[in-house]
C-alpha cells in the first residue's frame, strides 16, 4: 500500500509540475499513444522532449502522452501502457506527435484522426515519425505537401498516398508546421531538429550530450547508410573529423582533409558517402554554421567576427547560409536565442 501512494504521490506530483510549466508558457508536447504503438520513438519522444533539464536550468517543454484507450497493447504484445491520459489531452497540443505503427495497411482509428484534423486547423506543429507519415497522410493533413517515411515502405505510401510529395531518401523533411522522420534512429535526428529550433543549437547540443548521440545530422542525409566493417582501422573518418572540428576558422578544403587522412579526395568522398551519408563540403559547412549558431548564443554580435571565426568569411556568407538552413538571418537568430533572450 505504501508503494502505491508513493507512485500516486509521484504521479500527483508529475502532474501538478506539468500543469505549472504549462500555464507558465511552456511548450506543450503531446503524444498519441494507439494500439500497437512502435515503444523505441514513444523513448526518443519521452527522451528528447519529456526529461526534466537541470543542466540547462529550465524545462525545455511540457510532456504529456495520450490514448484514446485507458489501456493501450505496445507493438507486438511487448508490454501494455496505461496510466496516460485520454485523447482530449491533444487538444491542448502546440506540438502533436501522431501514432507510428508497423501495421501499415490497418487504418488508423477515426478519433486518431479527427484529433490531428483538429490540432492542424489550429495551427499546432505536428508529427510524425516512421510510419507515422502514414497517420498524418490518413487524415488527410499531407495533401501537397512534402514528408518523408521508411523506406521499405516507400512504394505503398507513394500508392496510397500519390499527392503527397514523398522524399524517400531522406532521413527527416521539416515542411514548417509539419515534420517527418524516416526510420527509428531518424526520429531522434528530427527531435533534436525540432530542439535547435526551438531553442538553438547551444540547447540542442547539451540534449545530444545528456542522449550521447550525434548533435546534428541534416534532414538531407540518406536513410540507407552503407556501413561495411572496414579492413583497417584507418578508414575510419574519427580523427580527420576531429582535427578538423578543432580547426573550423581556418581554410579547410576536400584536398586539405584528404591529405590529412592519407587519401586521395574521391575516396574521401567514397567515405563520407559510405559513413555519414554527406560529402565533405556539406560537412564541413554544417559544422561551421553550427559553430556560428552557438557564437551567437554565446553573445558574439558581430557578424563579421561570427563568420571569421566559424570559418563561414563573410557576414555576407554567413547571411545567407543562415537563411538558407534555418529560416532566418544572423539578427533574427541572436533576438531568439541570443543571451538577451534567455
Amino acid at each position: 500500500m505504501a508503494k502505491e501512494s508513493s507512485h500516486a504521490a509521484h504521479a500527483a506530483h508529475a502532474a501538478h509540475a506539468a500543469d505549472a510549466a504549462h500555464a507558465a508558457g511552456v511548450h506543450r508536447v503531446v503524444v498519441i499513444v494507439d494500439a500497437n504503438s512502435n515503444p523505441f520513438e514513444l523513448g526518443c519522444a519521452t527522451e528528447v522532449f519529456g526529461l526534466r533539464r537541470p543542466e540547462i536550468g529550465r524545462d525545455l517543454y511540457d510532456f504529456k502522452l495520450c490514448s484514446p484507450d485507458p489501456s493501450t497493447l505496445m507493438r507486438d504484445g511487448f508490454f501494455t501502457l496505461t496510466g496516460v491520459a485520454d485523447l482530449e489531452a491533444a487538444d491542448a497540443a502546440d506540438t502533436l506527435i501522431v501514432p507510428n505503427r508497423p501495421d501499415i495497411e490497418v487504418p488508423r482509428r477515426p478519433a486518431v484522426l479527427d484529433a490531428v484534423r483538429r490540432a492542424h486547423a489550429r495551427g499546432a506543429r505536428l508529427v510524425g515519425f516512421c510510419s507515422g507519415a502514414f497517420t498524418l497522410a490518413e487524415a488527410g493533413v499531407l495533401d501537397g505537401r512534402r514528408a518523408t517515411a521508411h523506406w521499405q515502405w516507400a512504394d505503398s505510401f507513394r500508392a496510397r498516398f500519390p499527392s503527397v510529395r514523398l522524399e524517400a531518401d531522406v532521413l527527416f523533411v521539416d515542411d514548417g508546421d509539419i515534420l517527418t522522420a524516416a526510420g527509428s534512429a531518424a526520429a531522434l535526428d528530427l527531435g533534436l531538429h525540432i530542439v535547435r529550433r526551438d531553442h538553438g543549437a547551444e540547447v540542442a547540443n547539451s540534449v545530444s550530450r545528456r542522449l550521447v548521440f550525434a548533435a546534428h545530422r541534416d534532414g538531407g542525409q540518406r536513410q540507407f547508410v552503407e556501413r561495411p566493417m572496414p579492413d583497417l582501422p584507418d578508414e575510419s573518418l574519427t580523427p580527420v573529423l576531429a582535427w578538423a572540428q578543432e580547426r573550423l576558422d581556418s581554410p579547410l578544403t576536400v584536398s586539405g582533409l584528404a591529405a590529412r587522412a592519407a587519401v586521395s579526395p574521391a575516396t574521401l568522398h567514397r567515405r563520407f558517402q559510405a559513413q555519414l551519408g554527406t560529402t565533405p563540403l556539406a560537412w564541413l559547412t554544417g559544422e561551421r554554421l553550427a559553430l556560428a549558431c552557438r557564437l551567437i548564443e554565446r553573445g558574439e554580435s558581430r557578424f563579421e567576427v561570427v563568420a571569421r571565426r566559424s570559418g563561414l568569411g563573410t557576414a555576407a556568407n554567413l547571411r545567407r547560409l543562415m537563411r538558407r538552413e534555418t529560416g532566418i538571418t544572423p539578427s533574427a537568430y541572436k533576438r531568439r536565442f541570443g543571451p538577451e533572450a534567455k
